[in-house]
């Protein structure tokens, strides 16, 4: 009982949970039941980072793949520095960094928005969490926020993607800043800096989306009444 005590607060020390150190181990030991355990656990989130940090989410799938071979050749190289769930995502940051460095030199980016979507720092309006996950609504009501979700996916994609990668952790993903600066390997003051300017560049796409189409929606009534009155 005093041992498994100690081993907890060790692992707490260095940042590991007893729970993953016991995954690292079989991990490192080749176990390949451990391997589908960490893939069963990480890959839908991993998928879902990956596909909306990158410019074709249709790529995301292989590059998820490509995260565990790279996980699964450099496990041995993890100390517990951080957390096993930091490690990952930095492995996948890393990857659809370099994923989107090859599309910029290799593919045209097009990239539209179909309509708005508020998201106020002061805590009004809808956060991002809530559109993008499923939370059981009706029919008609997940058909909606499917198209809002579609919409935001789009937007996203216009963001710079130093400020992108940052949204989607801490939005989407729930990161705490702190757990951020160590995915990214940048300070604290940098994380909030670029969340602050990535959710103020994701607000003005939506807000000039909106003003767009307003106007042509007004236009499209002032035509369509002007239509009635001619044939009146």
């Amino acid at each position: 009982m005093q041992a498994g005590i100690v081993m907890g607060h060790l692992a707490s020390v260095i940042g590991v949970s007893t729970e993953d150190a016991a995954l690292v181990a079989d991990l490192k030991a080749g176990s390949e039941d451990a391997f589908a355990i960490l893939i069963a656990q990480y890959h839908q989130p991993l998928y879902s980072l990956i596909a909306r940090s990158i410019n074709d989410p249709a790529d995301a799938a292989d590059i998820t793949q490509e995260v565990f071979i790279k996980v699964f050749r450099s496990i041995r190289s993890f100390n517990g520095d951080a957390s096993l769930r930091t490690w990952l995502y930095r492995i996948a940051v890393h990857e659809a960094s370099n994923q989107r460095r090859w599309w910029s030199r290799h593919k045209k980016q097009e990239v539209t928005i179909d309509s708005p979507f508020d998201h106020e720092e002061d805590g009004n309006g809808v956060c991002l969490s809530a559109t993008l996950a499923d939370d059981g609504n009706s029919p008609f009501d997940n058909v909606a926020q499917s198209e809002v979700r579609e919409r935001v996916e789009a937007a996203l994609r216009q963001i710079p993607e130093t400020f992108r990668t940052v949204v989607v952790l801490r939005e989407i993903e729930g990161f705490a800043y702190e757990e951020i600066a160590e995915i990214l390997d940048v300070n604290l003051g940098t994380v909030k800096s670029r969340l602050t300017r990535g959710r103020s560049a994701l607000r003005a796409l939506i807000l000039a989306e909106r003003t767009v189409r307003q106007n042509n929606s007004a236009s499209s009534f002032a035509m369509h009444s002007s239509e009635e009155m001619v044939t009146q």
